[in-house]
C-alpha cells in the first residue's frame, strides 16, 4: 500500500484521491524541520506532499528515503530540486493553474495601492468621514500609466492583457526577447526594455520572475533610488525577491510611492514597519486564492504523489533527469 505524508490537509479532491490511493497522514501540527527530516528518513513514507513553507534542502534530502515530493504550489523553490535529483527523488508540482488568478491579484494591488483603498477603507470605518472634500485621499490614475513588468512569464503577460484592457502602456524586461509568434494578441502591444529603463520609467512597477540566486533582492535599496518618486511597487512573485528592509525605508522616505504585495520575505513574518505604513496595500498570499484555482491545484498535487507512490512517472514532473536515471 502506498504511504502518503501530507504535512497540511489539503482541499478536496486531494484528500479522497489519496485516500484512496493508500494510506495518508497528516500531523496534527506543523512539522519541525527536525520533525520533517526524521519523517523523510524513516523509510515510513513513499512520498511526502508539502507547502512551500515545508523546506527541503540538501541535508534533508541526503537522509531521505521517499520516492517523491509533491508541492502543492506551482513555485517550488522551498525544495532543492539538484539535490533532490542527485539523491534520486521526484519533484513535482501544479502548474498552469493560477496564472489567471494571480494576474487578476496583480491588477487588484495596482488599482487599490494607486487609488488608497485601504486607506480610505480605513478612513471610513474610523467615523472620519465627514463628507466629499476636493482634496480628500487624492491617488493616482492607472489609466494612462506606464506599467513596467519585470518578467514575462505566463502571469505577466495574463497582467498585460489586463493593464492593457485599462489604458495603460506596457513594457517588460526579460532575458531574451519574446517573438510576435509567441504574444499573440500582446503583439505589437508591449515593447522590451532594459531593466534598469523599465525601473526608470515606470509608473508602476510589477515583479513576474522566479526566485533563485540570480534574482534574490533584484529589487532593492538601488532599485528604489532609480524609481519615480510617483512610482508604486507590486509583487506577486515571491518575497525574497525584493529587499523589504530597503522597501521600508523607500516608502518611509518618499523614493516611491506605494507598494501593493501578497507575498513576503518571510512569510509568514512581515518587517518591522512595513505594516504601519499607509501608503502600502499588504495581502496575506492570496494570489491563488479562489475556490475553482485551489480545487485544481489539490487535484494535480494529488495525481502527482499517486503517480509517484505507484514507480509511475508523475503528469507534472519538474526533474526529468530523476526519472531517466
Amino acid at each position: 500500500m502506498s504511504r502518503f505524508l501530507v504535512t497540511v490537509r489539503l482541499p478536496e479532491p486531494a484528500m479522497t484521491m489519496l485516500s484512496e490511493a493508500g494510506h495518508v497522514e497528516v500531523p496534527a501540527h506543523r512539522l519541525t524541520r527536525a520533525q520533517l527530516t526524521d519523517a523523510c528518513a524513516s523509510r515510513e513514507y513513499d512520498v511526502v506532499v508539502p507547502q512551500l513553507t515545508d523546506t527541503f534542502d540538501d541535508s534533508l534530502l541526503a537522509s531521505a528515503a521517499i520516492r517523491g515530493i509533491s508541492n502543492y504550489a506551482v513555485g517550488y523553490d522551498n525544495i532543492d530540486v539538484a539535490a533532490a535529483t542527485r539523491h534520486g527523488i521526484l519533484v513535482g508540482n501544479t502548474p498552469g493553474v493560477l496564472t489567471d488568478a494571480t494576474a487578476d491579484l496583480a491588477m487588484l494591488l495596482m488599482l487599490a495601492t494607486a487609488r488608497r483603498c485601504v486607506e480610505a477603507d480605513a478612513f471610513l470605518r474610523t467615523g472620519r468621514f465627514t463628507g466629499w472634500e476636493p482634496e480628500l485621499l487624492l491617488g493616482s490614475d492607472v489609466t494612462g500609466a506606464e506599467l513596467g513588468l519585470v518578467g514575462f512569464g505566463r502571469i505577466a503577460r495574463a497582467t498585460a492583457q489586463r493593464a492593457l484592457g485599462f489604458g495603460m502602456t506596457v513594457r517588460y524586461a526579460s532575458r531574451r526577447p519574446v517573438p510576435d509568434s509567441e504574444l499573440g494578441a500582446l503583439a505589437g502591444r508591449v515593447q522590451r526594455a532594459p531593466l534598469d529603463e523599465l525601473v526608470r520609467d515606470s509608473d508602476i512597477l510589477s515583479v513576474h520572475v522566479p526566485l533563485n540566486e540570480e534574482t534574490h533582492h533584484l529589487v532593492n535599496a538601488t532599485t528604489f533610488k532609480a524609481m519615480k518618486p510617483s512610482a508604486i511597487l507590486i509583487n506577486t512573485a515571491r518575497g525574497p525577491i525584493v529587499d523589504e528592509r530597503a522597501l521600508v525605508d523607500a516608502l518611509r522616505d518618499g523614493e516611491i510611492a506605494g507598494a501593493g504585495l501578497d507575498v513576503y520575505e518571510r512569510e509568514p513574518t512581515v518587517v518591522d514597519g512595513l505594516a504601519d505604513l499607509p501608503n502600502t496595500t499588504l495581502l496575506p498570499h492570496l494570489g491563488s486564492a479562489t475556490r475553482p484555482v485551489r480545487t485544481t491545484m489539490a487535484r494535480l498535487c494529488a495525481a502527482n504523489a499517486i503517480a509517484m507512490a505507484r514507480g509511475e512517472r508523475p503528469p507534472h514532473l519538474v526533474n526529468p533527469e530523476a526519472w531517466r536515471a
